[in-house]
């Protein structure tokens, strides 16, 4: 599968995931889907502030990268090697370690 075409598999895998967990329409399922991949790709650049809902409901401002992750890096103790389109996994600068969230818990990326 060719670059080209594997950024819309991506971004449709988590429209479907989207719509599994909150049955919103999917129109908003995909503009949310569009923002995880846009998270993901600036991201992989440097890092980034987004907002997203924390388990217990409270509100996170986070800042995290995808790029120059240390050398086996693990999330809760298992490798990070396939990736899940149910939750997003990043590093947190702040913290210095891996964190993840559910992906229709992200509010949104900070300007």
């Amino acid at each position: 599968m060719n670059s080209k075409s594997n950024f819309r598999v991506r971004v449709m895998k988590y429209a479907w995931q989207l719509w599994r967990a909150t049955k919103l329409t999917w129109r908003i399922c995909m503009i949310k889907a569009w923002e995880l991949y846009r998270l993901a790709k600036m991201m992989r650049n440097g890092s980034v502030s987004f907002f997203y809902q924390k388990a217990d409901g409270s509100i996170r401002k986070a800042t995290g990268t995808l790029r120059n992750l240390p050398a086996g890096a693990t999330l809760n103790g298992k490798k990070m090697t396939k990736p899940s389109f149910k939750t997003f996994a990043y590093f947190d600068v702040e913290k210095n370690a891996l964190r993840c969230f559910k992906i229709e818990n992200l509010i949104c990326i900070a300007a």
